[in-house]
């Protein structure tokens, strides 16, 4: 753990990573800007872009950003960066989150489309790509998460061609966290596994101005 001194205080210092491969890393890279610049933590953070080996040795918690999960699976193995990223990912003293196609990337079971994509294969779920429907099918609906984010229950959560978590395969390690109605089923849209693994189908850096989620990522995940 790095560490820096302030006025004779040692505080710790984390980086978070956002993989820059391919989707919406940029976005999620002001999201934690935002936080930075307007919140208080108990850690010192720096933000980190993650395109190589090198980039992703920096950093305590990484992100991995909507896009296109079969894009981001090619091109991870193609520049060598898979399996540094399979290491990361493994390693319970590291912090992961990954948003749609993150989620996708993460899994240990696709319900479809299994062989476009060689995943990461450390969340133990059962996912279903494109559970909603194609592009045209995608929406925004007003969550309340205020479960497990105090106060937030009011959340505008933007689904793009979402997955959704079909079945988790060892409910001791994940826990859904929010569940929505989908042909008269619940499915799960958001869970956790373990301390230090958070997936979303939905997308919070595209909510614009609201930093609650990317706070209570920071807060909860990050700086513990």
């Amino acid at each position: 753990m790095r560490s820096t001194k302030t006025k004779g205080l040692e505080k710790k210092m984390k980086v978070i990573g956002v993989l820059a491969l391919q989707g919406a890393f940029l976005e999620h890279a002001s999201h934690l800007e935002k936080c930075l610049a307007t919140k208080n933590y108990e850690v010192e953070i720096t933000i980190e872009i993650v395109k190589t080996p090198e980039d992703l040795a920096k950093c305590d918690a990484l992100i991995i950003p909507g896009g296109e999960s079969t894009s981001m699976s090619l091109i991870a193995q193609r520049t060598g960066l898979y399996p540094y990223l399979y290491e990361f990912v493994h390693n319970s003293n590291k912090v992961v989150w990954g948003t749609c196609a993150g989620l996708i990337f993460l899994s240990a079971q696709l319900e479809n489309e299994n062989a476009l994509v060689k995943t990461l294969g450390v969340l133990k779920v059962d996912v279903r790509r494109n559970a909603f429907g194609r592009q045209a099918q995608s929406f925004t609906k007003e969550c309340d998460f205020s479960k497990f984010i105090p106060g937030c229950d009011n959340f505008r959560a933007t689904f793009i061609r979402a997955p959704v978590v079909e079945k988790i395969l060892d409910p001791i390690a994940v826990k859904s966290l929010y569940e929505l109605s989908m042909n008269g089923k619940n499915v799960v849209v958001a869970a956790q596994q373990n301390h230090n693994i958070l997936v979303t189908s939905f997308h919070p850096e595209l909510a614009d101005n609201d930093i609650r989620f990317h706070d209570w990522f920071i807060r909860q995940f990050v700086c513990k």
